[in-house]
């Protein structure tokens, strides 16, 4: 290091012999640090107590000799030349200096920022970054906050990006500055991460001016939806299955035209609802669901196209994704949970709302919601004998059987694989002409009235209208070829106020039950025939409360909301206190009951549907 030279006060505050002194040892990072104590030690004999401070506004002066806005990005293929401050970016990499002059890097290969972005749903802003390794450009879009962080900011990565814990902090300094010295330059634009109805814009994907900003893993099915081979080829193939004569030809139609009412739901203020395909193989259960697919998007299952093989909360958000675009998942025997959960599913995705989540800096995240129609397929029913009354009346159940749904499977399949993506974008086109969405509505509340009865349920005959909306205007507008489904096409398919009544079923259930435990309710046969659950006469069944709250919470019923029921509709006798139990001896011991009617309904028997049995 040598002798260190002997400053006066004046050569401090006047002149910058000091300073150039140290300036001259900056790249020897060590040795700067040596002279700085030692002449810091030395200035305060001579009254200086602020050498450090004195020193480093000496380098921001000698650095920032170059002015802001001289210096300029330098990267070859960029798409924008930006204002790059005291930086030095060029295909080296990103370089700048320190406090004390000493250089340090942002990032070795070329980043800068190319658009910002701001969410149309949730008003979160969001960075678009374009970065090269080799020759390609990619983009990677990021939250503020991530880029604002250098903790976070390591994140960027995974994407390949070169940033460590080292660099961090310089790669955001580096963005912070370039992105505030080229606040105008760089675009501002609207984003959006799902798809269907956006208030005030349009309709997504089919806005120009709404950029995708979602989840990774949704950006597959987002980029899916395009046009793809020839309009002329699909309207061909898809002409020649609405025209099929094989006996499953109108299931196949009702698929296509439940695809369309999808985007119909919420124009028309209805809740989502389920159309389920059920039966055997070699149908063409899961072809319809390509046929349906194939209205908006590229129809391979995994790409738009689902399965139920995912958790609850992959289901909540991709209906959430979907939005307004019908949500298509395939395989419900790939479901492993117990079959009352499908009941807890059905409710959950009908409702248009998910759950509500906290964040982790505090706060609520934004409820997701959805207004759509999810078309299923499976082995089995998705709904069963003890479903309750919401599932049943928010679920449209088409049973198969062995019937085959297409003329030339293997042809159609082929033909939708090329071609697709034309038909969702022309009926949405048409939706979003003046005056077409309250000719919706008005369609859509005369074809429920068409199917209306005294037993039939609102909310069923709702969604069956919509389908039957959206099959006549796909012919008006698209298909032009004079087939169109008939009320009495789908009617068969809805369910009566009888079936969905639950707690019927569960009477229904009950008298089953009985008949197969008569053991059970004999008092006077041997005590060592193990449990006895109550007592049977010609006219009623009296079964211990206790083991009658079991038995219908192990089928999926309630106990309370069925006893209320039977008690109004005068199925049980009450006891004086107004109970709906009654004090009865079993095996000489007084016990509480529930008294059952049985001679009433023994001519009822057999009225009940069985459309929700497998």
């Amino acid at each position: 290091m040598g002798d260190v030279p002997i400053y006066t006060r004046d050569d401090y505050l006047t002149t910058t012999k000091p300073f150039e002194y140290l300036y001259a040892h900056k790249d020897n990072k060590f040795e700067l640090k040596q002279l700085l104590g030692v002449m810091s030690a030395q200035a305060q004999t001579v009254g200086i107590r602020n050498l450090a401070a004195l020193f480093k506004a000496y380098i921001e002066t000698v650095s920032g000799t170059t002015t802001p806005g001289f210096n300029r990005t330098d990267f070859t293929g960029q798409e924008l030349e930006l204002d790059c401050g005291s930086w030095n970016a060029s295909d080296t990499g990103i370089y700048g200096t320190d406090k004390l002059g000493f250089e340090i890097v942002a990032c070795y290969h070329p980043i800068m920022p190319i658009q910002r972005l701001v969410n149309v749903d949730t008003k979160v802003h969001k960075v678009m970054l374009a970065y090269r390794l080799g020759k390609r450009w990619e983009t990677v879009i990021e939250d503020r906050s991530v880029v604002s962080d250098s903790r976070s900011v390591i994140s960027l990565s995974k994407y390949g990006i070169m940033v460590n814990s080292e660099t961090s902090k310089a790669l955001v300094r580096y963005l912070a500055d370039v992105e505030q010295l080229n606040y105008d330059l760089i675009p501002e634009v609207t984003s959006v991460g799902r798809l269907g109805w956006i208030d005030g814009y349009g309709f997504s994907p089919y806005e120009e001016n709404l950029v995708f900003d979602g989840e990774e893993t949704f950006r597959t099915r987002f980029e899916s939806i395009q046009e793809k081979g020839s309009r002329q080829a699909w309207l061909n193939c898809v002409r020649a299955v609405r025209a099929g004569k094989t006996p499953g030809n109108v299931v196949a139609r009702i698929v296509l035209a439940a695809s369309f009412a999808s985007v119909l739901v919420k124009p028309c203020n209805c809740l989502p609802f389920f159309v389920h395909l059920w039966g055997g193989s070699e149908t063409g259960k899961s072809l319809s669901l390509v046929l349906a697919a194939s209205v908006w998007a590229n129809p391979e299952i995994g790409v738009y196209i689902q399965t139920f093989n995912a958790t609850e909360v992959g289901k909540e958000l991709g209906a959430a994704f979907c939005n307004s675009l019908p949500l298509i998942i395939d395989e419900l025997q790939l479901v492993k949970d117990n079959r009352k959960d499908f009941d807890k599913m059905i409710y959950q995705l009908s409702e248009g709302v998910g759950r509500t989540r906290g964040q982790k800096q505090g706060g609520l995240q934004k409820t997701p919601t959805w207004r759509n129609c999810i078309i299923t397929t499976g082995e089995f029913p998705i709904i069963s004998a003890n479903s309750g009354e919401g599932a049943v009346n928010r679920t449209i159940e088409v049973d198969c059987h062995d019937t085959k749904l297409f003329d030339e499977p293997k042809k159609t399949a082929t033909e939708l694989y090329s071609n697709y993506g034309f038909a969702g974008k022309e009926f949405v086109e048409h939706l979003m002409e003046e005056g077409s969405q309250e000719c919706v509505q008005k369609l859509q509340e005369a074809m429920q009235d068409a199917l209306k009865t005294n037993d039939t349920m609102d909310k069923q005959t709702a969604s069956a209208a919509l389908i039957l909306a959206a099959d006549k205007l796909a012919e008006e507008w698209i298909f032009r070829d004079g087939i169109l489904l008939r009320p009495e096409d789908i009617s068969k398919y809805l369910v009566s106020k009888e079936t969905v009544n639950q707690n019927a079923r569960a009477m229904q259930y009950l008298y089953d039950f009985i008949n197969i435990n008569q053991a059970r309710f004999t008092p006077e046969a041997d005590t060592r025939q193990g449990e006895i659950w109550g007592d049977l006469d010609n006219d009623y069944a009296y079964i211990i409360r206790s083991k009658f709250d079991q038995i219908l919470q192990d089928e999926g019923y309630n106990a309370s909301a069925f006893l209320g029921w039977a008690k109004n509709t005068g199925n049980i006798i009450c006891g004086k206190d107004g109970r709906p139990t009654i004090v009865k001896r079993i095996n000489g011991r007084p016990c509480r009951l529930v008294c059952l009617k049985l001679q009433e309904n023994e001519n009822n028997f057999d009225e009940y549907e069985d459309s929700l049995l497998p």
